[in-house]
């Protein structure tokens, strides 16, 4: 992968024609951020901004239970509260998990959502529908999802309607491609808009600072090796025409742009974490997730209107290390004292906090949330399993008002008891957070059946 915030010489000798198509392939120097910004020339009209000029989605992948987060049950048997306690919030009456005292301190800027439901219990679907807010294409076939009529993620959606406004993508993820064991998600892209409105992806590597895996090089061509730009697209222009001389499409001054931008010192400075105050990146947390969250901020404040942050590409929380999602079927308590709340508890404040600081939470939306919950009932491995009838999110900033809790679970947080929410329900309303109007929705066939949360506005 090509890493950003060094220097390396790269030089085009030697080069291979498999090598070219190889490179000619990557969805950047292929595809992908090429034709964007050629879209971005001949497009016209765009969406009418509203109050949130950006969306952050951080994506809880795996699931956190909601018992043991956001929606606390102090009066419950042993059997379904489990070990922790809850602590009083600044909202009155409100309590939350007692492994968040510096979330509990947002929560009168916060808004908490505690009676969403999905239709699955299986990561693969249950993440396409909470990622698009549909169930078209979320066909269970041994854990995925079916391609070809997959819905567009919420943030292809906010990156057709709002269009192509600075020289970065309008929808940028960070952190790897989502998969459950060895199936990618099909729900993390441009679904039925098409590849063009595929996120455009960087990982944040604590060893190696960030990386762009589209830039990814056939192992045996290393950086050193394409020294000259402009040698390298010549290059590919020759290779593209041999192989297809019907068509005899050559690269354009946009994908010229595209690699000129992705290598610029512009962006080099925008993607090197190590240009912020050392005091700033230990506020956020020396974990990927932290980090990633810092780069999130970065991309924002440099105009892109939708970064999601995933918490980790995979859902299997790993038995003795690692940063794996919230599927905490085993040693749940322990999972989550030791590793995953500290870690949120520290971040998302430091988020909130950082965006507040620069002017940015008022037009910033932020959301926090899994594609479900978890079994109120613990397990007999001191865990939970998965629970698609009742889970939480939090929702921060880009005009949301904060000191109040939407909905409400029963007893055991087994199921919604009032305001039942869906995943179209939030698609829609961060839609409308970003000013995309019902008619744009008709016009542009990405309507989501949802209805926009009005209590959250």
């Amino acid at each position: 992968m090509v890493l950003l915030g060094c220097s390396q010489p790269i030089t085009c000798q030697s080069v291979t024609r498999r090598e070219l198509l190889q490179i000619g392939g990557s969805s950047v120097l292929g595809l992908t951020l090429a034709d964007l910004l050629t879209l971005k020339a001949n497009q016209g009209g765009a969406a009418q901004p509203g109050t949130a000029r950006a969306v952050i989605f951080l994506w809880l992948w795996g699931g956190p239970a909601q018992l043991d987060t956001w929606d606390p049950k102090p009066n419950a048997p042993m059997e379904f509260r489990g070990p922790f306690s809850s602590i009083q919030t600044r909202i009155t009456g409100t309590r939350i998990g007692e492994l968040f005292p510096q979330i509990a301190e947002w929560t009168d800027r916060l808004a908490i959502i505690r009676s969403l439901h999905t239709s699955s219990n299986d990561h693969g679907v249950a993440g396409t529908i909470g990622l698009t807010g549909s169930l078209q294409g979320s066909v269970n076939l041994g854990g995925a999802a079916a391609s070809g009529n997959v819905r567009p993620c919420v943030g292809s959606i906010v990156a057709r309607a709002k269009g192509f406004r600075s020289e970065m993508p309008p929808f940028m993820v960070v952190g790897g491609r989502l998969h459950q064991g060895k199936r990618a998600i099909a729900g993390e892209g441009g679904g039925t808009l098409g590849a063009l409105y595929d996120p455009f992806r960087l990982v944040y590597d604590p060893e190696r600072g960030t990386q762009i895996p589209a830039l990814e090089l056939p192992a045996n061509l290393s950086p050193e090796r394409l020294q000259n730009r402009q040698q390298l697209l010549q290059a590919l222009d020759r290779a593209r025409r041999s192989i297809d001389t019907g068509s005899q499409r050559t690269i354009d001054d946009y994908r010229a742009q595209a690699l000129a931008l992705l290598t610029s010192p512009d962006a080099t400075r925008m993607f090197d974490l190590s240009r912020e105050r050392p005091e700033l990146a230990d506020r956020y947390g020396r974990t990927r997730f932290g980090q990633s969250c810092l780069l999130a901020r970065r991309l924002v404040e440099h105009g892109v209107p939708f970064v999601q942050v995933n918490w980790s590409d995979h859902v299997e929380a790993e038995e003795d290390a690692g940063d794996g999602g919230w599927d905490n079927h085993y040693r749940n308590f322990q999972i989550m004292q030791d590793r995953q709340a500290p870690w949120l508890d520290q971040t998302l404040p430091a988020l909130l906090t950082d965006l507040e600081q620069r002017g940015l939470l008022r037009t910033t939306l932020v959301v926090a949330i899994g594609e479900f919950g978890r079994t109120p009932r613990i397990n007999d491995k001191a865990g939970r399993d998965h629970w698609e009838h009742c889970y939480s999110a939090l929702l921060a900033g880009g005009g949301v008002r904060g000191g109040q809790v939407i909905g409400e679970s029963d007893a055991h947080a087994e199921r919604p008891r009032l305001r039942p929410v869906r995943p179209a329900d939030l698609a829609a309303s961060i839609m409308h957070a970003v000013g995309i109007t019902s008619e744009q929705t008709a016009t542009l066939g990405i309507n989501v059946g949802g209805h926009v949360i009005q209590e959250l506005f």
